[in-house]
């Protein structure tokens, strides 16, 4: 057999449960032991105790829980956390998270009076909280909550937010971002393409009442900002054609993937792909019916990717202490899973009403000095 063949069947040593997540034998913890974030070989492994029932954790793997709400609220903060030192509070992302593939940042923006271009990456917007219209290169797109937008890399744009709080979760994509292959599920699984809104044209200001102005577009690179200055709306689009454009696609109109038998993994619920990283929509749904099967998400261990969890809207059930606009963080090679809370609690409900956005990175994260300051250092000990 050669490297790349794996055995058509299992191999079984001791008490085990015949189907995965089903039927666990009494008295038994489930552990999923899987490659290649749950694509790749797997062993289910069946413990008499829970993984995450440790006593203390040193070092760096330790399980990490960031409070990003009070980030929004500071102009200064925003200014001395920004990803780029930008002096422009209206536009001022905060990285939290970030590697050599993908960077998550924290948005509040205020009404542009510049345009913003990344030179580095594609962007996508999850639309945590608030919303407006987004003025691109390719036309305009009115945006609410609960909207991911997604934005190609060099493509010129400004935030004009409407009234109320403004949160937006930033995921930079230093590769192109895609949808993953639907496979035998059919191009309209997930979410029909005919749902994707993509921006129109409109006509833009040129010569506002008062005279010519200068307008400026804020081109980042290599997270340093180049300023560049015209004498014309730099949106003088007036027409296009191709196939590389804005686009957004509300979680409201994502689909998830059900099983009545069976709790599916964390990889089913994959929104978009790019190199190294996969973005997940965890969305209502109803719990699992079948008799002995799990309906919290599985023990498992980390062992080719870091997984973050942003928590939008809902009731969290598998996690205490965790509310709107917080991020959990699990390194690679440490256990996570339900909380004690969890699994009891999840046989009195029918339904989970949590909206939740995972991004899981196969190269190490590195968290920034923001993120330290919004951190609950007792998060670790949340399995007790």
């Amino acid at each position: 057999m050669s490297k790349k063949e794996t055995p058509l069947f299992p191999l079984r040593k001791g008490l085990h449960a015949r189907q995965a997540h089903v039927d666990l034998p009494a008295g038994t913890f489930e552990e999923e032991h899987a490659r290649q974030g749950f694509f790749g070989r797997t062993t289910h492994l069946y413990r008499l105790h829970p993984v995450t029932d440790w006593t203390r954790i040193e070092g760096p793997l330790r399980p990490h829980s960031y409070d990003l709400n009070p980030l929004a609220d500071s102009a200064d903060a925003k200014v001395k956390a920004s990803m780029f030192g930008s002096t422009e509070t209206a536009f001022a992302p905060i990285c939290i998270l970030h590697n050599g593939d993908v960077a998550l940042h924290w948005v509040a923006p205020a009404a542009m009076d510049f345009f913003y271009r990344n030179a580095d990456g594609d962007d996508v917007y999850y639309i945590h909280a608030g919303g407006g219209k987004l003025e691109t290169t390719f036309g305009a797109l009115v945006y609410a909550t609960g909207d991911y937008l997604v934005i190609p890399r060099g493509t010129t744009y400004r935030f004009l937010p409407g009234e109320g709080p403004q949160r937006y979760l930033l995921i930079e994509s230093f590769s192109e971002v895609t949808i993953p292959d639907r496979n035998q599920l059919g191009p309209n699984a997930i979410f029909d393409p005919a749902m994707v809104d993509t921006p129109e044209l409109e006509p833009y200001e040129m010569n506002p009442k008062g005279g010519p102005r200068e307008w400026a577009v804020h081109i980042k690179r290599e997270s340093q900002i180049t300023k560049v200055f015209y004498p014309f709306n730099p949106l003088d689009v007036v027409g296009w054609k191709g196939d590389l454009t804005v686009w957004r696609i509300n979680v409201k109109d994502i689909r998830p993937v059900l099983s009545a038998r069976y709790h599916l993994p964390p990889s089913a619920h994959s929104t978009f792909i790019a190199n190294n990283f996969v973005i997940c929509s965890f969305l209502p749904r109803p719990f699992e019916e079948e008799e002995g099967a799990m309906r919290v998400p599985f023990y498992h261990s980390n062992i080719d990717y870091d997984e973050v969890l942003f928590y939008s809207a809902g009731h969290f059930f598998s996690r205490d202490g965790i509310g709107a606009g917080m991020m959990t963080w699990h390194p690679q090679g440490i256990h996570h899973g339900p909380h004690p809370k969890a699994i009891p609690l999840s046989r009195t409900k029918e339904r989970t009403d949590e909206v939740a956005v995972m991004v899981d990175a196969f190269r190490p994260l590195r968290a920034t000095p923001a993120a330290e300051l919004m951190e609950n250092l007792n998060y670790w000990a949340s399995w007790k």
